[in-house]
């Protein structure tokens, strides 16, 4: 079985050879390149690989018109978003296009991006099927898919607010985004993708960032419409759904408008084995393997333990993907790496 097939059993909730295992962002080479390592791709098994549409570049009136006294090595996306190295060098420095805007009129002459265009699916379409030459499954990244976005563009305390004192703007703005961004997951189901992924980080590890009801209004509807797309291009394609933090009050809605596929499932705050028990029939859980406590602080010992238990018991039945809950960072000791590995390939 390669890890194609190993993923798409296990997405259709039947035990495949082994549990597959995806890093939640970057790649076992890169990680072992950091450390000084060798890699061995026999080893630091990865059966999931992420692609991304290649976005346009920005259009020159947004700096000119939108993004007044930024860094000259500012990084400026196609939607208008300029980010910098802060003072600390660690973290980014972020300037909302969107920022002062407050009317329906502002934001209709805003130049938001062709992000859907054809001219972008040939070189996606080859990238998807080199992978799949691999044995290898493909996600389509659309994480930030409409809230996250929104509040890059506009900025968060705009956002919040707005939900309740300017909905129309708000209402106008997320229908520029969704219009984009079912473009993009036709895109990526055009071009073969196995998963389409899409995210919106809405879950603090105490709850919602914003209130279920709220969600509801403003982000369901056209989360589900993309959904919707996509499906009609393929019906049965998976979709993922990324959000950190505590969304469980929202688990039922997501599966509602057709979410296959929830990650990362936080243990600190969202209890994987409960998660397995409530929605096991009905969603894949993907990653539970704390970036925040068990992978810089746990022991070798630890770590191989939860690995092979949590392989032994949310694998059971299929509907599982084992990975790191997010990005691998610099505080990791490589010997924790390591014991991740050895629990996965020995489960």
């Amino acid at each position: 079985m390669n890890s194609r097939e190993r993923v798409l059993v296990a997405l259709r909730h039947e035990e495949p050879d082994r549990v597959p295992v995806c890093l939640a962002y970057g790649t076992p080479s890169h990680i072992a390149e950091r450390y000084g390592r060798t890699y061995d791709k026999a080893w630091m098994r990865q059966d999931v690989y992420m692609v991304g549409l290649r976005e346009p570049l920005p259009n020159p009136a947004i700096a000119e018109n939108y993004l007044h006294g930024i860094p000259q090595d500012a990084q400026i996306t196609c939607w208008g978003v300029a980010t910098w190295r802060s003072s600390t060098q660690d973290t980014y420095a972020v300037l909302s296009p969107l920022r002062n805007m407050r009317t329906v009129a502002e934001l209709e002459v805003f130049p938001f991006p062709d992000v859907g265009a054809d001219r972008h699916a040939t070189c996606l379409a080859k990238e998807v099927e080199e992978f799949h030459k691999e044995g290898l499954a493909v996600q389509g990244a659309m994480s930030q898919t409409i809230f996250e976005l929104a509040e890059k563009m506009y900025g968060s305390e705009n956002l919040l607010k707005g939900f309740y004192l300017n909905p129309d703007f708000v209402n106008a703005l997320l229908d520029e985004i969704t219009l984009r961004k079912r473009s993009m997951a036709l895109q990526f189901v055009r071009a073969g993708v196995d998963i389409l992924r899409l995210g919106d980080d809405v879950g603090t590890q105490r709850g919602m960032m914003l209130s279920p009801a709220m969600w509801r209004a403003f982000l369901k509807p056209r989360l589900a419409s993309i959904i919707v797309a996509a499906r009609a291009e393929r019906p049965g394609i998976p979709i993922f759904y990324h959000s950190d933090g505590d969304v469980r009050e929202i688990i039922d809605d997501l599966i509602e408008i057709g979410i296959t596929i929830l990650n990362p499932i936080q243990p600190e705050c969202m209890d994987p084995f409960d998660i397995k028990r409530r929605y096991g029939e009905r969603l894949t859980l993907w990653g539970t393997v704390s970036v925040q406590k068990v992978f810089p602080f746990g022991t070798p010992e630890e770590i191989r333990a939860l690995v092979r238990n949590y392989m032994s018991v949310l694998g059971r039945g299929g509907g599982y993907v084992i990975g790191p809950t997010h990005d691998i960072l610099h505080d990791v000791p490589w010997e924790n790496i390591a014991a991740f590995y050895d629990a996965v390939n020995l489960a």
